[in-house]
């Protein structure tokens, strides 16, 4: 339903696009892909008109609606109701109704409607924007990373919305799995031009790699034409008999549409350095309990033993004590009861939510991984820098300037520059994009040592891990199965998304021929007319006695007409639902 024509857009330290074209069609769901500051996110801002491009031109329908999910959360109201209605446009403001109605849609419930926007938790607030969004009534959907902060029930609640929502979407994630369920299309921004095709990003990269393995083909085929037609014209363009031929030659030089060289984005492959162990539980837990109050228990009894080579998952909805309980591990907090045991060969790595921020913002990349580990030469800290993507000059760069994927590399940089053989990670795809998501899972898989994750990626948890400690129903759980087999015995109880419930059994219902459902239309179409005309004529008539009534005339005229508009609109979707069946 958009279209983008030859759009270039650059900054004076890069460009971002040359001449990039792509028309979307009617329901389809895009997947953007592309590597960190390859302009993802520029192109939304392009999209809503926030930014302008240096040239070409960006084409949208008259009416046509785009919204953008708002990641960050300013509630100025005291209720839930209130908050959601302020989205309501002019002539829908006394229409609750309609605001309810999304908001039940959403997982809501009644006595939700008067709490406080800010009571509820980061995925539910993240659903009081979206209603706020589908108020509008947009006909697409802009996301960028709209996982960021939600928890796995919250994530799959939003993956079941979208591949409902009958608008079109583009979305920006760093989590694949979601992406490939939720989209129909994958769009890469490649080389500063667009690359789209149907299917997921497994397709997507195949055919990729598929293209430029042809073009690289083309290349050295068009290299080796050139050299013959330059070393033709070079021996013949002095001589008089073949001087004409040769000019000739020149010519279809000059015509030639030369091949450049593909310049290939670096990508992130490392291993963290394993120290070797001949230690069977490389950790023991027995009974730990905890809470900042001893009124306020987050988790009790916790006991596991944690097996050389074992990934342990901790997961579960926010707030409920999983960052808390790999820093009790860790020994960042002390345990109110029970005992955490670390085998004495035993030397851990860190990777925390809060440790980003206790990064020395004034060392450079080189200063602050070297910092971990001073005895290292620095040609060998420098190959560090280079697998994490900050090659010659990069690694002086100061830890202030870096953006938050460009910290959590720096954060990895430091864990590489150790010898490890246990790694407590706390939500470690956070800021990563996609291929660097991967080198990190294939480093987690080929660690020899042992593993502790915080993580909402089912994708993650699908990979690496063979036990799970499970956060639900008020209390922390040793589960000692895989994740797919936790959702296959157990689930989630309180789960809103249809993934785990059982399908109904379909009833067949008899097919109809085109002609047919052509006359149903038609038929429902005439019917849809003939009952809504007079609620409309009489809304009219009513809207006529509001302008000239006052007081409490005007207060029961407008109470009426809205009973008269939710009625309309009752009948209207009933009637809309009946034709979207036929």
């Amino acid at each position: 339903m958009i279209e983008l024509i030859n759009i270039s857009k650059g900054y004076p330290t890069s460009q971002l696009y040359s001449e990039l074209s792509l028309r979307l069609n009617s329901g389809n769901k895009i997947g953007l892909v592309g590597r960190n500051g390859t302009g993802k996110s520029t192109l939304f801002k392009l999209i809503l008109g926030e930014e302008q491009a240096d040239s070409g031109e960006i084409a949208i329908p008259k009416g046509y609606k785009i919204g953008a999910l708002k990641q960050y959360f300013n509630f100025t109201e005291k209720t839930l109701i209130d908050e959601t209605a302020l989205a309501l446009s002019e002539d829908d403001k006394y229409n609750i109704y309609k605001a309810e109605k999304i908001l039940f849609g959403l997982g809501f419930s009644e006595a939700d409607l008067q709490k406080e926007p800010n009571s509820f938790s980061g995925g539910y607030q993240i659903r009081i924007n979206l209603a706020k969004l589908l108020l509008t009534e947009p006909n697409m959907l802009l996301l960028d990373e709209p996982t960021n902060y939600l928890d796995i029930l919250s994530i799959r609640w939003l993956k079941a919305f979208l591949k409902s929502f009958p608008g079109e979407v583009i979305l920006i994630t760093h989590d694949r799995d979601f992406m490939d369920s939720v989209c129909t299309h994958t769009l890469g921004i490649i080389r500063r031009s667009a690359f789209l095709i149907q299917g997921g990003t497994q397709k997507f990269y195949e055919q990729l790699a598929a293209n430029e393995e042809h073009y690289e083909k083309q290349k050295i085929a068009q290299d080796k034409k050139v050299k013959e037609l330059e070393e033709f014209i070079a021996k013949n363009k002095a001589r008089a008999a073949t001087a004409t031929l040769a000019q000739s030659k020149v010519k279809i030089l000059e015509k030639m549409d030369i091949l450049e060289d593909l310049d290939y984005a670096t990508d992130l492959k490392f291993d963290f350095n394993y120290k070797d162990t001949s230690a069977k539980f490389l950790l023991e837990v027995k009974d730990v309990s905890f809470g900042y109050e001893k009124s306020n228990i987050l988790f009790k009894d916790i006991t596991f033993a944690l097996s050389k080579g074992e990934t342990l998952g901790i997961i579960g909805k926010n707030g409920k004590g999983k960052s808390t309980l790999l820093n009790v591990l860790a020994g960042e907090l002390k345990q109110l009861t029970g005992t955490v045991d670390f085998h004495p060969s035993c030397e851990f790595g860190h990777f925390g939510q809060t440790n980003i921020s206790h990064l020395n913002q004034d060392h450079t990349i080189l200063e602050e991984i070297h910092s971990v580990n001073n005895k290292l030469p620095e040609p060998f800290i420098r190959n560090i820098c280079g697998i994490m993507m900050f090659s010659g000059d990069n690694a002086k760069k100061k830890i202030s300037l870096l953006s938050g994927g460009e910290k959590s590399r720096v954060m990895l940089g430091k864990i590489i520059a150790q010898d490890v053989n246990l790694l407590f990670l706390d939500e470690p795809t956070n800021h990563l994009d996609i291929d660097s998501i991967k080198a990190l899972t294939n480093a987690i898989k080929a660690f020899a040592g042992s593993c502790i994750i915080v993580t909402h990626s089912e994708e993650l948890l699908r990979e690496v891990c063979d036990r799970l400690i499970v956060f639900r129903n008020d209390e922390a759980d040793y589960f000692n199965g895989t994740y797919d087999e936790f959702l296959e015995k157990i689930g989630w109880d309180d789960e809103e998304t249809s993934d785990n419930k059982k399908e109904k059994p379909k009833v067949q219902k008899p097919k109809l021929d085109k002609k047919e459902r052509k006359r149903l239309r038609a038929a429902m179409v005439a019917q849809k007319s003939q009952a809504l005309a007079p609620i409309k004529k009489e809304i009219q008539e009513y809207e006529e006695k509001i302008s000239s009534a006052s007081g409490n005339d005007k207060a029961s005229l407008e109470s009426k007409l809205l009973d008269l508009q939710i009625k309309l609109e009752e009948l209207t979707q009933e009637y809309d639902d009946k034709l979207n069946e036929i």
